[in-house]
């Protein structure tokens, strides 16, 4: 896959499933090896959007506001108590391709990195709050 940039880009062909995927297995590479073995267990899906029932559940009614979402229960939170299904890395397709085209300043495979690692740090007990304080990507 060449790097996607929204810049001059005529004959562009949006970037697949299969890229997205790729590119956010990429990101998870290159932690540092402190983050890189929990965030090993983190299932990553990619779809097109997310499903309406979770979106009926999140109460969005448009769905291309959701890029991604972690599904699971942070790290801090884990207990022998826990149910034994997977932590999950959602990532949608046609949300992160808007965003990314709305945005016209950032090359795609940033956008994707982003937002993986967004999510990522929710699997880590991170709150959207914590995240914006050290997170300075959208001024």
């Amino acid at each position: 896959m060449t790097e996607h940039s929204n810049q001059n880009c005529t004959t562009c062909t949006p970037p697949s499933l299969d890229d997205i995927a790729a590119l956010a297995e990429a990101a998870r590479a290159d932690l540092p090896d402190v983050f890189a073995a929990p965030a090993a267990s983190v299932v990553l899906r990619v779809e097109e959007f997310a499903s309406q029932a979770l979106l009926d559940a999140l109460g969005i009614a448009d769905p291309f506001i959701l890029t991604g979402l972690y599904e699971g229960v942070p790290l801090p939170e884990k207990s022998v108590m826990d149910p034994g299904g997977p932590d999950i890395i959602w990532l949608f397709r046609r949300p992160i391709i808007e965003e990314w085209a709305e945005r016209g300043d950032v090359p795609f495979n940033d956008l994707v990195t982003h937002v993986y690692i967004h999510e990522l740090a929710h699997h880590f007990g991170w709150s959207d709050d914590d995240i914006a304080r050290i997170d300075r990507w959208w001024e």
